[in-house]
């Protein structure tokens, strides 16, 4: 039960300090949907999507009114795409236009799915569907895409790594007119989960229910205010605690949302993911609470302290909260998404080498980050392996979601608009990785994959 006193902290939170349900995200299975006719595939997976979440922009906007908590975003996403593809075959840009279609037929902000798990190697279907993805970003507006290419348990699958870094250069090249944003809705997994919310990441596991509510919450703005109260001299164990029990009242808003929703659409609720989602808007910034912790600058040393710290408080409070966390869950660092880290990037704080060090201890890795558009696509398929690689030995999920900056000036910001924010362009290293990326075949898995 809700007491009086928490109604009001929570009221004050919207209010004030940003707070939101970032995303209600309706998961839904496509298996029943396969068929050796691409076209009646496209139909079936048309009217299913159509048949289940016809209804949740108009529920997530119910219970928005009914209870005053802004929710941001209503999503939908997928079975991987790759698997239908592989019964079917044809072109898997019919897949994408009839996702696109669907999303904008039913109101919603963006579908995820359009995916490929291929971290121990390629099934049927699953290059096709990554071959595609360019042309399928390209032609959709609210379509976005992921492809998994690793996991402690497989190792890393090289040479699909080394395909995505070709398959980020042609997205942002074909989008180069709209700022790169193909690339800006693509994301490249190490150890992905399968019920995560948030996009572009999101897509719905074969493990899941046929159809299930997942919410993502927020709070970056909720977390720095309540930091803030404390006094300097506060020792971090405070801070830490003081962390845990706003991530708590946070996920319990998360839990309210998750309840009602799934009652009000006749579906199970799946979890609440209690990342810390930042935006532009000032007072809403991941960076600008590990400053608060007591950095000068989000980007110089203490930084990657500061966000473990956050991150496992946040994760403490969450649990405690819902016996439905799951997701990611943590804190992100979207570099486009972030005030602060936006402005740490522009002055120079905050360095790509920097950001690859945090992403060993935050929610995912590499977000939203902007690199020189003459950046070669084998650098970015190493910088990628990098990732990954830390995501293999931590037994943790991390991403790279990097643009390439194709056709502008390496003093440019790139626009993307919306909770895409905007990024400065960072440098990244030159030297030349060519002769490990065309090795190819699989990294193996780490000794601590042998947990039976």
């Amino acid at each position: 039960m809700y007491n009086k006193r928490e109604i009001l902290e929570t009221i004050q939170m919207i209010k004030e300090q940003n707070l939101d349900v970032r995303t209600i995200t309706m998961g839904i299975s496509l298996i029943d949907c396969m068929d050796t006719d691409i076209y009646k595939s496209c139909e079936k997976v048309y009217n299913k999507i159509y048949r289940c979440a016809k209804d949740l922009v108009k529920v997530g906007n119910d219970i928005s009114k009914k209870y005053g908590i802004p929710i941001v975003n209503k999503r939908v996403a997928v079975t991987p795409i790759s698997m239908l593809v592989g019964v079917s075959g044809g072109d898997p840009v019919l897949y994408a236009k009839t996702l696109d279609k669907v999303a904008n037929d039913i109101g919603i902000d963006f579908i995820g799915g359009f995916s490929a798990l291929v971290q121990k190697g390629f099934a049927p279907g699953d290059k096709e569907l990554i071959n595609s993805i360019p042309v399928a970003l390209s032609v959709t507006s609210k379509l976005c895409s992921s492809v998994n290419i690793g996991s402690t348990r497989a190792g890393i699958n090289l040479d699909a790594v080394k395909l995505m870094g070709e398959k980020i250069i042609e997205a942002a090249t074909l989008t180069k007119d709209d700022n790169c944003s193909g690339a800006a809705k693509l994301v490249v997994f190490c150890n992905a989960v399968e019920d995560n919310p948030f996009m572009a990441g999101a897509f719905h596991g074969v493990g899941e229910a046929d159809c299930v509510i997942n919410v993502g919450v927020s709070g970056p703005g909720v977390v720095r205010s309540a930091i803030s109260r404390l006094s300097k001299d506060a020792s971090i164990a405070e801070v830490a605690e003081m962390i845990k029990k706003t991530a708590f009242k946070v996920t319990r808003m998360g839990q309210l949302v998750g309840v009602e929703a799934s009652k009000m659409l006749g579906v199970p609720f799946g979890i609440v993911d209690l990342s810390l989602a930042p935006t532009p808007a000032i007072g809403d910034s991941v960076a600008h609470i590990l400053e608060e912790m007591g950095l000068e600058q989000c980007g110089g040393c203490g930084t990657t302290a500061c966000l473990a710290i956050l991150n496992d408080a946040v994760k403490k409070g969450g649990v405690m909260a819902s016996s439905r966390v799951g997701g990611l869950s943590g804190a992100f660092i979207p570099v486009s998404e972030d005030a602060g880290m936006i402005a740490a990037a522009k002055s120079g704080a905050l360095k790509l080498e920097k950001l690859e060090a945090m992403t060993a201890v935050c929610s995912v890795g590499l977000d939203m980050i902007v690199v020189p558009g003459d950046t070669s696509a084998k650098v970015l398929s190493a910088l990628i392996a990098d990732e990954a690689a830390i995501g293999m030995i931590n037994s943790k999920t991390t991403a790279v979601r990097v643009i390439p900056a194709i056709g502008k000036k390496d003093t440019d910001v790139l626009n993307f608009g919306g909770l895409l924010g905007y990024a400065p362009i960072m440098s990244i290293s030159k030297v030349k990785p060519d002769i490990f990326i065309d090795r190819g075949g699989q990294v193996p898995s780490p000794l601590n994959s042998l947990k039976n």
